[in-house]
């Protein structure tokens, strides 16, 4: 996978530049950031990250780095109180989900699950 540095834009000045595979993961773990989850989700046409999103965006994040798997999104939305038609408006789906909370490319398969 060949990294891409993508700009991002606050207030028409470039704010940074981050390395992503080609399908839009990011590669460096270390460099993910909130700031950096606001720049991809404005990429992606979601605006600001609201209280819901940052809960969703923590959980999946905490789970994937603590059991290497992220639960079924049933588990997800009951666990955390949400419903599953508000995770998906929220973000547009898992793949989306998944690149703004920084996690890495689950692979072709999981992809293509992924929508």
């Amino acid at each position: 996978m060949m990294p891409l540095a993508v700009a991002s834009r606050a207030q028409g000045v470039a704010v940074t530049a981050f390395p992503l595979d080609d399908d839009g993961f990011l590669l460096e773990r270390k460099l993910w950031s909130r700031s950096l989850a606001q720049q991809l989700a404005d990429r992606q046409g979601l605006g600001t990250l609201g209280q819901t999103q940052w809960l969703i965006i923590d959980f999946v994040r905490d789970r994937y780095f603590r059991l290497g798997a992220l639960p079924p999104m049933r588990n997800l939305c009951r666990k955390l109180g949400v419903d599953r038609e508000a995770v998906k408006k929220s973000f547009g789906g898992c793949r989306q989900l998944w690149q703004i909370a920084g996690l890495p490319n689950p692979g072709e398969e999981a992809l293509s699950y992924m929508g």
